[in-house]
């Protein structure tokens, strides 16, 4: 069978091609983006990549599959209605070619997602489960993002996102798991969402879809989460907490979150030593230690796969260093995770010079909806630039004057490489934050350092 994925650039449409080609069909795709390092994944699997949504590009395939960015007066769009050709979404196709047979584990949440689903592919992978995956990254064991498997388990990161001009539920409603971790829920994707209430209903709808035998892991110090359980839960419930004394707890043994110690009911079962940051880290390695479990995998293997656990690309991922001082990438773009973020590196360094630098690249963060937020999310970090593109059309000076004497507002890439050039000095830690490509900016600043 021929398909042709319309978005495949995106990092769940990309990862669908992946899985497509594996299974043995002729896949091709177009994108208003066609860049690395998703263009290089994909034209290494032998996936035909045009750039753009031009009607020729549709040469007959058997089925169009349509990632969530393509609307109504996109001309693939219209030539696809206007010749009736066969089209589904990207979610619907996962799910009737793939998660049909399988075993799924479902991780969904506002954050961690990513990270928590790597996690718990790794873990498997490491109890000899093989299983299949989807991630909304590339995790640094696997350096792909997306393949079948050979055993019966498929893990799959929930989002929350619609899935398609003609179908505008949740991505993660076609899922239907038989594992599912919910991390935490705030509000986000202003674009879609009116309001919080908006997301719980989805949540809610995902909810329904998990059998009686199947098991939800949910995070207990979630308000939001809690609503959405007492709205009805028809399975096995397993929660998880940061304090030692829920059913499912954690002790911090290291203020960095690179040890501690996994409780079940008040009692030590055993001692992460890992190397990832922070508390939301150790969370998430809670979440999916207990949702492996839930297929077999004992608690002693989990973290011992943890300690070969690799981290995530574009997750705190340590990019360089030049003179001193050390450049991470990371994906934070919603208050919460930004806080979170710089608390992990705060805990890692000490007392050191911290540099934040954020480009609100997000729906939501352009529409200005957590500029609220921003400010005291970005308490942890000593120097602070906040960049404002020319298509954002609210003025961040606000945040910057409530950072303080830290904050700078810069407008060009240009003049933050200048005043990190003059400004840095050995012994800093400068994260660069946005869940776009940021023009670059990381390899540019280690260059001009």
């Amino acid at each position: 069978m021929h398909i042709h994925i319309l978005g495949i650039c995106g990092t769940f449409m990309g990862g669908v091609a992946v899985l497509a080609k594996q299974a043995g069909h002729r896949v091709s795709g177009s994108d208003a983006n066609v860049y690395p390092p998703m263009s290089t994944q994909l034209a290494s699997q032998g996936i035909e990549l045009m750039q753009g949504y031009r009607p020729e590009h549709l040469q007959q395939p058997d089925q169009v599959v349509v990632g969530n960015v393509m609307s109504r007066g996109n001309p693939a769009i219209e030539h696809v209605l206007n010749k009736n050709m066969a089209y589904t979404s990207g979610p619907q196709w996962l799910a009737e070619n793939v998660l049909k047979d399988k075993w799924v584990l479902a991780v969904a949440g506002t954050h961690g997602k990513t990270t928590t689903s790597s996690i718990l592919a790794w873990i498997l992978e490491y109890a000899g489960l093989q299983p299949g995956f989807l991630i909304g990254g590339v995790p640094g064991n696997f350096s792909v993002s997306a393949r079948l498997g050979e055993g019966p388990f498929f893990v799959v990161e929930a989002d929350e996102y619609d899935t398609a001009f003609f179908d505008k539920r949740s991505k993660f409603v076609h899922y239907h798991p038989r594992t599912l971790v919910l991390n935490n829920l705030e509000f986000d994707h202003a674009d879609i969402f009116e309001d919080l209430n908006a997301i719980r209903k989805q949540f809610h709808h995902l909810l329904r879809t998990v059998p009686g035998e199947g098991l939800v892991v949910h995070n207990a110090d979630e308000e939001n989460l809690r609503q959405v359980l007492r709205q009805g839960c028809w399975s096995q419930q397993a929660e998880f907490s940061s304090r030692p004394d829920s059913l499912w707890g954690s002790a911090e043994v290291s203020a960095d979150g690179r040890q501690f110690d996994v409780m079940y009911q008040q009692q030590k079962l055993a001692r992460v030593e890992w190397q990832m940051l922070g508390p939301h880290n150790r969370m998430n390695a809670l979440a999916a230690i207990i949702a492996a479990r839930h297929v077999g995998v004992p608690v002693e293997q989990s973290v011992a796969a943890l300690r070969e656990f690799q981290g995530v690309k574009r997750r705190m991922e340590r990019v360089g260093e030049v003179g001193g001082k050390t450049v991470y990438d990371d994906f934070a773009h919603h208050p919460t995770a930004i806080r979170e973020t710089l608390q992990g590196l705060r805990d890692a360094v000490g007392g050191a010079r911290i540099w934040a630098v954020l480009e609100p690249r997000s729906n939501t963060m352009r529409m200005g909806v957590h500029r609220q937020q921003l400010a005291a999310s970005l308490q942890q970090a000593d120097e602070v630039i906040l960049f404002q593109p020319e298509d954002v059309d609210w003025d961040m000076q606000s945040v910057v004057e409530e950072v303080g004497p830290a904050g700078r507002l810069m407008r060009t890439i240009d003049d933050i490489l200048a005043h990190i050039a003059e400004q840095s000095r050995a012994g800093d830690h400068i994260l660069v934050m946005s869940n776009g490509a940021f023009a670059g900016i990381h390899q540019k600043i280690l260059e001009i350092l």
